[in-house]
């Protein structure tokens, strides 16, 4: 599907953000009930899943639907010399599309920097090993059906059972089970209290520990790959097909940066305080995104009377929506002061599983914008109050994760190398999926009286209360 980039200003009932999963399949379900020509998609690059950027081009909407993606701002080490390099330096969702890593790769000397989800597999496969194949015949409509059945939205559910109240060959049984089935159930799988009971947590970490010592050899390189700040499962899982035993490979070398700090990036390698890494060809950047709230940093948000969604100085801390960026949201799909505004994936919707969090979320903005139109509605934005309640119960929904709040990461918050994300705050639900769709449904079947909605030619008093509401 190509996007047509346009040169003159244009005006829509619903103009979407982003040409990724979230964006391409609102523009699918919103067409089903708008004119077709009456909802656009806007990407910046010549076709779907490109970056954003500015082309003068203005647009005017009654609804706008923000797609950019919850992993899409990337980040980089705030590391002194990083625009240095002297061969190639790559970020791997910035690759080349002309990039053969076959033969790119051929003979170089790469540097890889980061071990998380994505530095996992970019090591796997520059060490040119095969990964692994599965195959099922489980139908679409079954996976689905067993999705909406899990509290995270995969294929997998907790074990109800409490560690300690089953015997070490139970443990060991399940665990041995879960670590060689495909897929997220070694994280998502193991005993109800893995992150909630310290105990519990710990015989798991034990467990994973002694299956990395067998598959690694070098008792040096094997501690190195043991966390010892933090446990297993508290920050998100990478899946690995032959990740270990790349790292048996003689021209593979492991740098610990538990050990050592990575100082300086220089014109022929990587300075740290016990010296300088061998000289480099290729340094590729595996050090992911300013995650959630990340892309909306990226772009100048503006609501009623000028509001900022997120403030970029002091002055605006106190007048942001979401101060020191700490989300206020309604089912982390619409937001104060941001009226006709929606979000799909953003900040307070479902941990798990994201394309069943998309396809739920596009779900209840398509049923929000078809009970507007049939209902005359103009404006629309979440009540003070609601805001308030579900906000609140984000909140004390993560405190249920002890374990995972007390682990720097992302997941809550933190990345020490993006300006102001230095302390801990709630950017996610993450109770059941279940319950988050239950929340929405009973919105929609009270008529979505958390919102204010006010109809075409009516208008709002300036404390907020709305004339004509529905």
């Amino acid at each position: 599907m190509s996007v047509t980039r346009l040169e003159h200003d244009e005006e829509h009932d619903v103009l979407i953000l982003g040409a990724g999963l979230s964006g391409v399949y609102s523009l699918y379900c919103l067409r089903n009930y708008f004119s077709s020509r009456r909802v656009k998609v806007l990407e910046a690059g010549t076709d779907v899943r490109g970056t954003w950027g500015e082309t003068g081009t203005s647009y005017r909407t009654r609804f706008f639907v923000s797609c950019p993606g919850f992993l899409s701002s990337l980040t980089l080490p705030n590391i002194p010399g990083i625009n240095v390099v002297a061969g190639q330096a790559l970020h791997t969702s910035r690759w080349p599309a002309e990039f053969d890593v076959s033969h790119d790769f051929a003979g170089k000397r790469i540097g890889v920097v980061s071990t998380g989800a994505t530095g996992t597999q970019t090591i796997t496969a520059i060490s040119k090993e095969p990964s692994i194949k599965s195959s099922s015949n489980v139908t679409y409509e079954q996976l689905f059906k067993q999705c909406a059945e899990t509290l995270t939205g995969f294929l997998h559910a907790a074990d109800p059972r409490q560690s300690l109240d089953v015997t070490e060959e139970e443990r060991q049984a399940l665990w041995e089970k879960l670590y060689n089935e495909p897929g997220f159930g070694k994280w998502l799988g193991v005993l109800s209290d893995t992150y909630t009971d310290r105990r519990a947590n710990k015989l798991c970490s034990n467990s994973i520990a002694n299956k990395i010592r067998p598959r690694v050899h070098d008792p040096i390189t094997a501690e190195s790959l043991t966390p010892r700040s933090h446990g297993f499962g508290t920050r998100r899982v990478p899946l690995e097909s032959k990740y270990f035993e790349a790292l048996k490979k003689p021209h593979v070398h492991l740098f610990d940066l538990q050990q050592a700090t990575l100082d300086e990036v220089t014109p022929t390698g990587i300075g740290t305080n016990v010296g300088i890494l061998p000289d480099l060809d290729i340094l590729i950047f595996a050090t992911g995104f300013d995650a959630i709230t990340g892309a909306f940093s990226a772009i100048s948000w503006r609501g009623k009377d000028g509001r900022p969604l997120i403030s970029t100085c002091q002055e605006e801390h106190e007048s942001a929506t979401w101060p020191g960026q700490r989300p206020r949201t309604f089912l982390g799909l619409t937001v104060p002061a941001m009226p006709n505004m929606f979000m799909v994936l953003g900040p307070h919707q479902p941990f798990g599983n994201g394309t069943r969090s998309i396809e739920h979320a596009v779900k209840v903005i398509s049923d929000l914008l078809v009970f507007c139109k049939e209902h005359s509605v103009t404006y629309i934005e979440p009540r003070e109050e609601a805001v308030e309640r579900w906000t609140e119960y984000v909140i004390e929904c993560s405190e249920a994760l002890v374990l995972v709040r007390e682990v720097d990461s992302w997941m809550i918050g933190i990345n020490r190398n993006v300006k102001g994300k230095s302390m801990k705050s709630v950017v996610r639900y993450s109770r059941s999926a279940i319950e988050y769709r239950k929340w929405c449904r009973e919105g929609g079947e009270g008529g979505w009286k958390d919102f204010v909605l006010i109809k075409e030619g009516e208008g709002a008093d300036r404390s907020g209360k709305a004339e004509g509401v529905v």
